[in-house]
């Protein structure tokens, strides 16, 4: 199992130059990684809340559609929005109308290997401060992996020097982070991502990645830098695509075995084959987000389509896996 603690919204996208209504997709960061993983047919809870409006219904029947196994907590009785309007180019930018709020440090799901967590749920105040007694708790306990996107959003951030000391604070927590380029450019204007990327790599994680958007990624491990290009594709827009690289990485680390605070000595030495086989997958998932509109992963036989049916690169979970993968369960 992995869990994921974080938040869920509903983008409401608007094409460049469109003067209708902006359409309503489920989003949010966290929301969006556990779908992905989901329909990689890897077994994962999410820790969420939402409001008891058509958005959250639309949330609810999206997660428990995918397969999430969904855990609601006390929240803020609307649900939260993000409008994204999208340049000419499918970039999107968004505007936020949302709250979050964790009562207290949430417990993960029984059996789970991974913790995933980030972007709002880790910055934005209460919650991000409770979601931090989590990471620390769970970081000193030891039992699982802790995997940590930034996915930083300025507009929503106190100063560069606090969301920067903030950010570093939690990477020490974790055993993976996954940052875009454009969040090390906010938060470390002018430095180059794999300096930075190394400095935190050094800090703790086993793992550092840097999506580079069509320039592909960069992975940090203690055996130095690994590079790899992007796939080619004609882009709808970019919505949710470095979340599906994120799930798509989860998914290939859970199936390596590479996941559990047991596994954590494993995971410190992840081979650079590993890790360019890793890159190229996730790689393809987010691909393959970015030719559809909204935040909508691959599924595990599109991207195995997508892989050409390499096994190694995205091997068919064995029975007792499959089997484990939630239905979804009412909130």
């Amino acid at each position: 199992m992995i869990t994921v603690v974080g938040e869920s919204l509903v983008d409401l996208v608007r094409p460049a130059g469109a003067t209708r209504d902006p359409s309503a997709h489920p989003g949010g960061s966290p929301a969006n990684v556990s779908v992905g993983l989901a329909r990689l047919g890897t077994p994962v809870t999410l820790v969420t809340h939402f409001g008891e409006d058509d958005h959250g219904q639309l949330l609810h029947e999206h997660l428990t559609d995918s397969g999430v196994s969904v855990r609601r907590v006390p929240g803020s009785p609307r649900t939260s929005t993000a409008t994204a309007a999208l340049d000419e180019h499918g970039a999107a930018h968004y505007a936020f109308r949302l709250t979050w709020d964790l009562p207290e440090p949430p417990e993960p799901a029984a059996g789970t290997r991974c913790l995933h967590t980030g972007s709002l749920a880790t910055s934005l105040d209460p919650g991000a401060g409770v979601v931090e007694k989590l990471l620390a708790r769970q970081r000193s306990e030891g039992a699982v992996t802790i995997s940590l996107d930034p996915n930083v959003r300025p507009v929503l951030l106190p100063s560069r020097e606090q969301a920067r000391s903030r950010t570093e604070f939690q990477v020490g927590l974790a055993d993976i982070v996954k940052v875009s380029e454009e969040d090390l450019a906010w938060l470390y204007p002018g430095r180059a991502p794999e300096e930075i990327a190394t400095s935190w790599q050094r800090t703790g994680p086993a793992l550092v990645v840097v999506t580079l958007g069509a320039a592909g990624s960069l992975a940090v491990t203690r055996d130095g830098i690994i590079r790899r290009p992007a796939p080619a594709v004609s882009v709808a827009d970019t919505v949710g695509a470095g979340d599906s690289f994120t799930a798509a990485m989860l998914h290939r680390l859970y199936d390596a075995g590479l996941l559990g605070g047991d596994r954590r000595a494993a995971l410190h030495g992840i081979g650079r084959e590993d890790v360019t086989r890793l890159l190229d997958l996730a790689a393809t998932a987010a691909a393959i987000t970015c030719t559809r509109f909204g935040a909508e992963p691959p599924t595990l036989p599109e991207l195995r389509a997508a892989t050409d049916g390499d096994d190694a690169a995205c091997p068919t979970p064995s029975p007792s896996q499959a089997s484990a993968a939630p239905p979804g369960t009412p909130s």
